[in-house]
C-alpha cells in the first residue's frame, strides 16, 4: 500500500469521530480513508467489517451531508475497508467544526483561516469583503490619481478617467459592495492611513549583521499599497543596497547592484498576494542575502519551478491584482516570474530561491554584486579596509563627534552622497546633516569640489 499522505489516510479500527478526517478531505483535495490498515500501510483486517460498510455511508451523510464511496475490500484473508470522499465545491463541517486536510495531518479551522476558507469555496477572496466602518472621506484622491497615471501610462485605463470622481473610479473597479460600502481592497489600495483598519499593511526593513539577533538598523514603511513598492524601492536605493559607479567615456552611471525592475516585480508579489490577516511583511537584509518574506502561502500544488515555468496566474487577492493588473505593475498571465527570471540571468546573477516558509512566502536573492565588491575592495590591498578605520581615527584630535565620523565614512564609499542619502542613512534631518557638513568643512577635513547638484566631496586626510 502507498505511505500516507494528502490524500490517503490509514486507521486499523472505525470510530464515528474518524468522520472528521473525511470532512478535511472534503474541504481539501478529496481523499481515501482505510479502515483496517496499519501505519505501515499493512493489511491488519477490521472486524465486523460487512456491518461497518453499511453503517459508515450512513454516518457520512448524517454528519456531513455528503455522499462517500464505501468499498468492503479483502486482502490475504483479511477484511478491510475503503472510504473515498471527493472534494466539496462547499464548506463541509462536522458537529459545527469546520477541518482541512494539509499533508498528512488534520488541521481545525478557526479565525481568519476559517473566514478566507469560507471565501475561497465561495468563490470570493478577503479583499472583497466590505470595510463596515470606512468611508469615502477614507480614501486618498492623490492615490487615486497616481493609479489613474500609471493606468493611462500602462494603456489599460482610459484617458477620460481623469475626470470621474473617486466614488465612480472605485465603483468602475468594482470596489463599492451594492449598499456603497468600501471593500477591503479599496480601503488597502487607495486609503489615507490603511494601518488604521489593517495592522499589518506594513513593510519592514531590517540590515542585519552576523545573525538576526544583530540588527544594525530598520525602516516602517506604511501608507496605501498602491504606492508601497515605490516608497520601499526609494528607502532601498538611498539606504540599504549598493549602486556601484562606472564610466563610459565622459557618462557616469550608477546601477543598482540587482536588477531594479525584477526587484520591483518581487516586492509587487509580496504586496499583491499578501495575506493581510497575517503578520506584516518583512525584508531581511544581510551581507550576502536579502531575504523577503510575506504572509500566505503559495497555491496548492506551486513549487519555484512552477512559478519559473508557463503557469496560470492564481492571485490570493482578487481586487488587489485587478487593480495592480490596470496600473502596469503585475501580468494576469502568470509571466512577472519570467520577467525576474529574465532579469537575474541578464545580469548573470543567481536565480532568486522561492518557498513556502513559516506560513507564507519566502524570496531569497544572493547579493553577488555586494560580495564581489566587498573582496575586489579587500584585495586592493590592506591599506583599502584599514584606511576606512585609521584615517577617520586619525582626525580624532580635530575633534570629530561619532555623527561627523558616520558622514565622513557615507563620503569614503560615495564622493557624491546628497544630503537627502545621508539624512536617511543616518537617521537625522537634513538640516543637522548640513550643520555637520559645515563644521567638517571650517575644520579643514572637508571641501565640496564643484556644484551643488554635479560636484562631489573629498576629505582632507590629516
Amino acid at each position: 500500500m502507498n505511505n500516507e499522505n494528502q490524500n490517503i489516510e490509514y486507521k486499523e479500527s472505525w470510530r464515528d469521530e474518524y468522520v472528521k478526517w473525511l470532512c478535511g478531505f472534503a474541504n481539501a483535495q478529496g481523499g481515501t480513508l482505510y479502515i483496517g490498515i496499519n501505519d505501515k500501510g499493512d493489511v491488519c483486517g477490521v472486524e465486523n467489517a460487512h456491518r461497518l460498510s453499511e453503517d459508515i455511508p450512513n454516518k457520512v451523510v448524517s454528519f456531513l451531508g455528503i455522499i462517500a464511496d464505501v468499498n468492503l475490500l479483502s486482502k490475504d484473508g483479511k477484511n478491510y475497508i475503503e472510504i473515498a470522499v471527493p472534494s466539496s465545491d462547499v464548506p463541509i463541517s462536522f458537529k459545527g467544526k469546520y477541518y482541512v486536510r494539509s499533508g498528512s495531518t488534520l488541521q481545525e479551522l478557526n479565525g481568519a483561516a476559517l473566514q478566507n476558507f469560507v471565501l475561497r469555496k465561495m468563490g470570493r477572496s478577503w479583499d472583497e469583503v466590505t470595510n463596515d466602518r470606512a468611508t469615502l472621506n477614507d480614501i486618498d484622491r492623490e492615490a487615486i490619481d497616481y493609479f489613474i497615471r500609471k493606468g493611462i501610462e500602462a494603456e489599460r485605463v482610459p484617458d477620460d478617467l481623469r475626470k470621474a470622481s473617486t466614488e465612480e473610479i472605485l465603483t468602475s473597479l468594482g470596489l463599492i459592495d451594492e449598499n456603497g460600502g468600501l471593500m477591503n481592497a479599496a480601503v488597502l489600495l487607495f486609503g489615507k492611513n490603511p494601518q488604521r483598519y489593517y495592522p499589518s499593511a506594513v513593510f519592514k526593513i531590517g540590515r542585519f549583521g552576523i545573525d538576526d539577533a544583530d540588527l544594525r538598523f530598520q525602516d516602517v514603511i506604511e501608507g496605501n499599497i498602491l504606492q508601497m513598492a515605490d516608497r520601499v524601492m526609494d528607502v532601498l536605493k538611498a539606504k540599504y543596497l549598493i549602486s556601484p559607479v562606472r564610466f563610459e567615456g565622459m557618462q557616469r552611471y550608477e546601477k543598482l547592484e540587482m536588477p531594479k525592475e525584477a526587484l520591483r516585480e518581487i516586492l509587487y508579489n509580496a504586496i499583491a498576494h499578501k495575506d493581510y490577516t497575517g503578520a506584516h511583511i518583512q525584508m531581511h537584509i544581510y551581507d550576502d542575502s536579502v531575504e523577503i518574506w510575506n504572509e500566505g502561502e503559495l497555491p496548492k500544488g506551486y513549487t519555484q519551478e512552477t512559478l519559473f515555468a508557463r503557469h496560470s496566474s492564481k492571485p490570493r487577492n482578487l481586487k488587489i491584482a485587478n487593480v495592480f493588473f490596470k496600473a502596469g505593475f503585475i501580468d494576469t498571465w502568470g509571466r512577472g516570474f519570467q520577467k525576474i527570471r529574465d532579469g537575474f540571468e541578464t545580469e548573470g546573477i543567481p536565480m532568486p530561491k522561492v518557498e513556502n516558509f513559516c506560513g507564507g512566502v519566502r524570496v531569497t536573492i544572493e547579493r553577488t554584486n555586494f560580495i564581489k565588491m566587498t573582496r575586489v575592495g579587500s584585495a586592493v590591498g590592506n591599506n583599502v579596509a584599514s584606511d576606512v578605520t585609521s584615517s577617520v581615527t586619525s582626525l580624532s584630535p580635530v575633534q570629530l563627534t561619532d555623527k561627523q565620523k558616520d558622514i565622513l565614512e557615507l563620503i569614503r564609499k560615495n564622493s557624491r552622497v546628497s544630503v537627502k542619502e545621508m539624512s536617511l542613512v543616518l537617521s537625522l534631518v537634513e538640516r543637522t546633516i548640513k550643520r555637520h557638513l559645515a563644521d567638517l568643512q571650517k575644520k579643514g577635513v572637508l571641501v565640496r569640489v564643484g556644484n551643488t547638484s554635479a560636484g562631489h566631496w573629498e576629505i582632507i586626510e590629516k
